[in-house]
């Protein structure tokens, strides 16, 4: 099939869960599809990385958007359009004319939407539309603005507002939508009120690649972090993390140390270290094998948000334990106590990794067990071809 893919950034490096998705899914279905990637990007720097991109697909596009959100055009944009923020920051009008020539010119079977912050670069066509939602925008937003300065909350709550109706606008105008998991399908169905438009088709992971590197823990007994730094539910877990469960754990276990891996760590991530030296942040790392592969237990504390996270599928497929909130590992289909261990509360989440860190043997036992798990169900082999049976839906 001849396939047009948006996605509102460029599938690599690898440095979020977006990126590791799109890149992985279109190398598993390079030579089933001609797939044509036209994505965004913030830095002219990125376009370093297009030849990558070329090796999967038919041919690459960049449009560049502002380097930064909050700019005083994007926000007064914002204030007098019905799109929200989230919208108007990814929104490239050179893109909206890019796929009108490009439709215009190629006959394709299919356009894939990657967010549905994307969806309005498309014109109206018959071309069938699949859109894919790594996660419920809206839900995550809501969840911030609880939190957030009084004296911001009915501005972030009129901007909630446009994203909760585009979202279910553009949820419904698709032929196709794709989750990440049964919990994000049921929530979206009942919203919409048509399960039968909806398919799972969750992240994965590359066992393959996470197996040519050995395990090598480090010498001090260490817990770890990861989460990129630009999602508002990793700066949530993070802080939770520090302030509320470690103190706890360093009562219980001496010595140990607490590891912050994340691409664009924001100042305050940064400054962790300096009233902790038990803490160390390291930011983007280069290979992210040697995190998983270096620590003894992942901390997953995540308290808001939908969709699956790569950081547990890599975890234990890495063959590091891992102790989560129940929200953390929603719609994976692990077990509490035989693939993970859950914790909901700081105090239970500081019991529950100080345990792992001083027992070898349990570690072990949790560890096995989870891989294997991961191997036979999360496998990018099996995603992408679950991917594929959807594609064929409009072959």
């Amino acid at each position: 099939m001849k396939i047009l893919m948006l996605t509102p950034y460029l599938p690599y490096p690898l440095l979020s869960g977006g990126q590791i998705r799109t890149y992985n899914l279109l190398k598993k279905l390079a030579d089933k599809h001609e797939i044509t990637l036209f994505a965004l990007i913030k830095e002219e720097s990125e376009r370093q990385y297009i030849s990558e991109l070329e090796k999967y697909c038919a041919k690459v596009k960049v449009f560049k958007r502002s380097q930064k959100p909050f700019t005083l055009r994007n926000i007064f944009k914002t204030l007098f359009s019905s799109y929200p923020f989230l919208v108007i920051r990814n929104h490239v009008p050179e893109t909206i004319e890019a796929v009108e020539t490009e439709l215009a010119l190629q006959n394709y079977d299919l356009i894939h939407a990657e967010t549905f912050y994307m969806m309005p670069h498309l014109p109206i066509t018959d071309i069938p539309m699949i859109l894919v939602e790594q996660t419920i925008e809206y839900l995550g937003y809501e969840s911030y603005a609880k939190k957030a300065p009084l004296i911001l909350r009915p501005l972030l709550q009129i901007d909630i507002s446009k994203i909760k109706h585009w979202e279910k606008y553009f949820w419904k105008s698709a032929n196709k939508l794709i989750v990440m998991s049964q919990a994000d399908k049921d929530f979206i169905a009942q919203e919409i009120g048509n399960k039968n438009k909806i398919e799972v088709v969750s992240n994965g992971v590359d066992a393959e690649w996470f197996n040519k590197k050995r395990r090598k823990l480090s010498t001090k007994l260490t817990v770890l972090s990861v989460g990129t730094f630009n999602w508002l539910p990793n700066v949530e877990a993070v802080k939770f993390l520090v302030n509320k469960v470690w103190p706890l754990i360093t009562q219980q276990v001496e010595k140990a140390q607490l590891w912050i891996v994340g691409n664009a760590p924001t100042q305050e991530v940064l400054n962790y270290h300096r009233h902790d030296q038990s803490i160390k942040v390291t930011g983007n790392i280069p290979d992210i094998r040697d995190a998983f592969k270096g620590a003894h237990v992942l901390a997953a504390p995540v308290l808001s948000g939908k969709g699956t996270r790569y950081k547990i599928l890599e975890a234990m497929v890495s063959g590091t334990p891992v102790v989560a909130t129940s929200i953390a590992v929603e719609g994976l289909g692990v077990q509490d106590g035989k693939h993970v261990l859950l914790a909901d509360s700081a105090a239970a989440m500081a019991d529950k990794i100080s345990q792992l860190l001083k027992n070898p043997t349990m570690r072990r036992k949790l560890a096995r067990r989870a891989k294997r798990f991961v191997t036979r169900q999360y496998d990018w082999k099996y995603i992408s071809t679950k991917l594929d049976q959807v594609y064929q839906e409009f072959s």
